[in-house]
């Protein structure tokens, strides 16, 4: 992705977020410049992920496969420093733009659809080889338990959410508009939790064609 798009991107994130009335912490909004002067102190945000996450999934189309997200909640598995056993996410899919097909080893999450456009999320379990299974998938909806055939997709409107559990393939997109979707999950390491069914990489290859306006989780620079 080139940093032009990934800044304009957050430019229309943040102006969708003001639409929906969606208020995010500080550190969110600090400019590089910023980010420069900060200590030890805010080691949590740089060693657990928090901040943009602007991904195209390698795919070089963000509009068509890609996704922006917000992470600001996190703890890391087994560090005393970091010991949240959760994790939160502010996720704003446009409208037809994929999340590729993956699931998670250790992570369970509630996707929640917090307002705009109806979600669309598509199920399969996981064979032992990590391919999609064609059994029945048991989908937990607001408290609601039931089996769907595989593949099915599920339409989550504002208001509604999902219960994913470990190793249980999902694909989602926005339909009619822009959805802002929240997560709450289990800690999350995107890093090693991660397996996509063919998704080139998680993590986009920023081509620098002008300044950041904002840094991602993966470009603070180191505490002062």
């Amino acid at each position: 992705m080139k940093r032009s798009e990934i800044n304009r991107k957050i430019r229309e994130g943040k102006a969708f977020l003001e639409r929906m009335n969606f208020v995010v912490p500080p550190f969110v909004l600090w400019s590089p410049d910023e980010w420069k002067e900060k200590g030890h102190e805010y080691d949590e945000i740089r060693d657990c992920m928090l901040g943009w996450d602007i991904t195209d999934f390698g795919t070089g189309d963000f509009d068509k496969t890609g996704l922006l997200v917000i992470t600001l909640r996190n703890g890391i598995d087994g560090n005393p420093d970091y010991f949240k056993t959760y994790a939160e996410k502010c996720l704003i899919v446009q409208d037809g733009q994929v999340t590729p097909m993956h699931f998670h080893f250790f992570k369970m999450e509630d996707i929640i659809n917090r307002g705009g456009a109806d979600l669309m999320i598509k199920l399969y379990h996981a064979t032992p080889e990590r391919k999609l299974a064609d059994t029945p998938v048991t989908a937990y909806v607001d408290g609601k338990r039931f089996q769907v055939p595989a593949g099915t997709v599920l339409r989550l409107k504002p208001g509604e959410g999902i219960t994913l559990p470990p190793y249980q393939y999902h694909t989602f997109w926005a339909e009619g508009g822009t959805a802002l979707i929240m997560e709450v999950s289990r800690v999350n390491d995107d890093n090693t939790d991660n397996h996509f069914l063919d998704a080139p990489a998680r993590f986009p290859k920023i081509e620098e064609d002008e300044m950041p306006l904002h840094l991602l989780f993966s470009e603070y620079p180191d505490a002062k």
